[in-house]
């Protein structure tokens, strides 16, 4: 164990924040990178796989204003909390989703389950605005429309109506409370990441709940995102959360267990 803290004591995830006030320098500097990333996108033709994969779609789709409005099916159907109503191609505003922020977040209850990303089948997707501060969920519900994926919905729920409800509920309290944290811990911990010693290995190991603040990544909070692909799944006693940077190879792992009604963090791949 000792070996373990000296080897990875000072790699800790960078902490992630929501976006800053719109006249903050942190938010003009977002601005500039994702408009950059907006210009060189619109420069170039879509590529025709673009609708192949949903990950290749959603991200042409968040950066590229002319192709977003493209590929919404107007009037758009909005049902929040069971109220329906529509919006015209006049009222859409663009929609970054995740870009500014420079990462994204997914849940998963298998890791078999996470080869779906990769399924070119796939007829229907979810892109999921979770507000953890306001209790809601926003889904943006996408399909194929003779073959090209398109925007055909916006939902809004309660945070305990989603899915992940249970799961979520939890989350929130688990980022926002060391003490509750702690106690949220299984009593080993599996750990795997990096060897400092070899760029090309990995380590595994265990971490002990004593020795978590030497570990524990800084996990987003506020406003999380998460993709359905396929049909949505009822909720497991097993969530994986994925944290994936966008431009900067960040990839983390946190698994949690639900044992005998309560959720346990039991894996950190980092």
């Amino acid at each position: 164990m000792m070996m373990f803290l000296l080897a990875c004591g000072g790699s800790k995830t960078a902490k992630v924040e929501e976006e800053a006030p719109d006249d903050s320098a942190a938010t003009e500097n977002d601005t500039i990178v994702v408009d950059t990333q907006e210009e060189l996108i619109a420069d170039e033709p879509v590529p025709m796989a673009v609708d192949e994969l949903f990950d290749d779609f959603i991200f042409n789709f968040a950066a590229n204003q002319k192709m977003q409005k493209e590929r919404i099916q107007f009037p758009l159907r909005k049902n929040f909390n069971g109220h329906v109503d529509s919006m015209t191609v006049r009222q859409w505003r663009m929609d970054y989703f995740f870009m500014k922020q420079g990462y994204y977040t997914l849940l998963f209850n298998s890791q078999q389950e996470m080869e779906v990303v990769k399924d070119t089948s796939l007829n229907e997707a979810i892109v999921e605005k979770i507000f953890l501060d306001d209790d809601c969920v926003e889904q943006y519900c996408f399909g194929r429309i003779r073959g090209r994926w398109m925007l055909r919905e916006i939902r809004k729920h309660s945070l305990s109506a989603n899915a992940n409800g249970s799961f979520l509920t939890f989350y929130k309290h688990f980022v926002s409370d060391s003490t509750f944290q702690l106690k949220s811990l299984a009593s080993q911990i599996e750990f795997v990441g990096p060897d400092p010693d070899d760029d090309f290995a990995q380590m595994e190991g265990v971490i002990l709940p004593e020795y978590w603040d030497v570990f524990a990544p800084e996990l987003p909070s506020g406003l999380l995102y998460n993709i359905v692909y396929g049909k949505e799944r009822e909720e497991s006693d097993t969530k994986i959360f994925v944290l994936r940077g966008i431009a900067n190879g960040l990839e983390m792992e946190v698994t949690f267990s639900k044992k005998s009604g309560q959720w346990k963090l039991t894996k950190l791949i980092t």
